[in-house]
């Protein structure tokens, strides 16, 4: 009894490692060199994934916090690099001027880090959520799968309209350029 629990348990563990090894990853450059992310963004025109994602506070944040309005992810690996840093400053220069609009700036880095980049940069108009302790990265497939950024997330946009449906959506093809601000912003408009 005891040896076919443990067996039926490793062919279950095997039979997941396997369907997510086999799941279509998707390729995009980092510095001209290709890396792979988890899978391609959702679908346009479908409902958006849910998630719970944690803010600067460690409180949880999920995107039923912002049903009603449109909704920007701001997708990238960190803030401590030069173009992700840039994506959040336009973001957030562009955020005051959208109405019924939120603008949430996601990545792995740890809340006390986007904190602080916050205050030492003078972001306010963005709501900045980590990824460090949920699947969003997966369930929106922007999760590296491999290179030295395997675990990071990839550089990409996704606009959320009102009704929770996806209605814009840009994963950047070379991570270390930015993404394309006024088709994102355009959407929303």
């Amino acid at each position: 009894m005891f040896s076919k629990l443990v067996f039926s348990t490793l062919l279950f563990f095997s039979a997941m490692g396997f369907a997510q090894k086999s799941k279509a990853t998707n390729t995009v450059l980092m510095g001209g060199k290709e890396v792979h992310t988890y899978a391609k963004l959702p679908a346009l025109n479908k409902p958006a994934p849910k998630f719970t994602l944690t803010d600067v506070n460690m409180n949880d944040q999920t995107l039923e916090s912002y049903k009603g309005r449109y909704v920007i992810l701001n997708i990238f690996p960190s803030v401590d690099t030069g173009v992700c840093s840039a994506s959040v400053h336009h973001f957030n220069e562009e955020a005051g001027n959208l109405p019924n609009t939120v603008v949430l700036c996601i990545s792995k880095d740890l809340p006390f880090a986007q904190k602080r980049f916050c205050g030492a940069e003078g972001i306010k108009n963005v709501v900045m959520l980590s990824d460090f302790r949920s699947d969003f990265g997966w369930n929106y497939g922007v999760e590296l799968v491999d290179s030295a950024m395997k675990g990071l997330l990839s550089r990409a946009v996704v606009v959320i309209d009102p009704s929770g449906k996806i209605i814009y959506e840009e994963q950047v093809p070379d991570i270390s350029q930015e993404p394309n601000y006024e088709a994102a912003i355009a959407a929303v408009k």
